[in-house]
């Protein structure tokens, strides 16, 4: 078979403690649009155009386990595309202060020597989120 099967991410399910925080963080930082929701879930829908995310929320936050790479199986972080250096360095802007986000590393190079810039970041909740350019 040479021709792949799929066509790209449909959508990303995050279970967080705070779904609230985190459609701010989406719809208010990085300017998505909040599009559906379920409130007997509870989860909301949110998207930028391009890829929709699942917001739920935990049933109990105060004994929710946080993910360890090193430790469990799952996604390790979401990768989100950006246009180029100058919207990464906006949407660092516009996060690095936000309530509840913890920038780990970036903006700067995938590593060193290259021209992909990224940052990454723990959201409100504590996901990881990575913001990259595109390859070249």
């Amino acid at each position: 078979m040479t021709e792949a099967l799929t066509t790209g991410v449909h959508h990303v399910g995050l279970a967080l403690p705070d779904i609230e925080a985190a459609k701010d963080f989406f719809c208010e930082a990085l300017g998505y649009r909040l599009v559906g929701g379920v409130p007997s879930y509870p989860a909301h829908f949110v998207s930028d155009g391009t890829i929709l995310l699942t917001l739920w929320q935990v049933e109990d936050p105060a004994k929710a386990i946080g993910f360890d790479r090193r430790r469990n199986i799952g996604l390790y972080h979401l990768a989100l595309g950006v246009a180029d250096e100058a919207h990464l360095g906006m949407v660092h802007a516009r996060i690095r202060d936000w309530p509840g986000v913890e920038i780990e590393f970036g903006p700067g190079p995938m590593r060193e020597g290259s021209a992909v810039q990224h940052l990454i970041a723990a959201i409100p909740g504590g996901v990881r989120v990575e913001f990259a350019m595109p390859f070249v």
